[in-house]
């Protein structure tokens, strides 16, 4: 039965078709036909083919004249499968004959050792025909760590962070991801989160959970999806009582060291400046505060 992962990869080539024909030319370098429209077309193929070879998505590309002039068959592709090597020839072949326009099958495989099992070439008989499927893995798909790349290409940040999340760049390809996502509806960003998130191993995901927990204890803006699962509880560790005494102990380990660099500096503090100091729960306003202290020459100064 096909997961929440498989089904959201399936949507995004659904809600964005001109994402396969792009990547085509940008990733495989394939020259795609020039056209005016894609268009998804599936349950045309459903007509043609036995359910038991129905593809995940088959996409139309038309010219401008409104003749087609490619068809691509996108399948995602999360295990080996010995049956696929069977079906994938079938597309190829039956929409082609039916379409009259050249067709290629897509595969989107995350997991490295299931993408190069997906790229072998399928022999149709006796070495005389063969069936190449173009394979979106992690050999192909690029590592996106700039934010700025991932809002402009938010799909394939996705696909990067699926493909290279527990990678050596891992982090920051998923933190990039983390910041094109931030662009779409709630709806969206977390089905994509969570297809995300299903893809790290457990060294990554903790390192993802300390993150976001440090950027909670900093008091900084959390991505709204992030912060969904966090109130449901899905993130391990992630709970309210432990972020607030995590952000306890850091203040007071801030205040401490501004305590301690007033003495060194020879500062004295009033009562009510002192207690201003426990007061204060803002970390940034005590990090400027031990900026302050090297420069200052009274408390009102570092205080400022």
């Amino acid at each position: 039965m096909p997961t929440l992962e498989h089904n959201a990869l399936v949507e995004m080539f659904r809600e964005h078709p001109e994402l396969a024909p792009r990547l085509l030319a940008t990733l495989f370098h394939v020259e795609v036909p020039p056209h005016a429209s894609v268009a998804v077309v599936e349950s045309s193929l459903d007509q043609l083919i036995p359910v038991e070879f129905r593809a995940d998505l088959v996409l139309e590309l038309r010219g401008a004249s409104g003749a087609l002039v490619l068809a691509i068959v996108v399948e995602i592709q999360r295990d080996e499968d010995p049956d696929k090597k069977f079906s994938w020839p079938t597309y190829v072949t039956v929409v082609r004959a039916r379409k009259r326009c050249g067709t290629v099958v897509l595969v989107v495989a995350p997991d490295v050792g299931v993408a190069s099992w997906a790229a072998e070439s399928i022999d149709l008989g006796l070495g005389l025909g063969h069936v190449e499927p173009l394979v979106l893995g992690p050999a192909v798909v690029p590592e996106i760590t700039d934010p700025a790349d991932a809002e402009r290409e938010t799909e394939l940040a996705v696909l990067s962070a699926v493909a290279h999340g527990n990678g050596p760049k891992g982090l920051a390809v998923v933190q990039a991801a983390l910041v094109g996502l931030g662009r779409l509806d709630q709806e969206h960003a977390m089905v994509y989160f969570q297809v995300i998130w299903s893809g790290l191993r457990e060294p990554m995901r903790r390192a993802l959970e300390a993150l976001v927990m440090e950027r909670q204890i900093e008091g900084e803006a959390t991505f709204p999806f992030v912060r969904e699962l966090l109130d449901r509880g899905k993130l391990a560790g992630l709970r309210e009582g432990e972020l607030k005494g995590m952000r306890e102990g850091k203040l007071e380990g801030k205040r401490d060291t501004l305590l301690r660099l007033l003495a060194r500096a020879d500062i004295v503090l009033t009562e009510s400046e002192s207690a201003r100091i426990q007061a204060c729960t803002d970390i940034t306003t005590l990090d400027r505060w031990i900026d302050n202290v090297l420069a200052a020459k009274n408390a009102a100064e570092v205080l400022s």
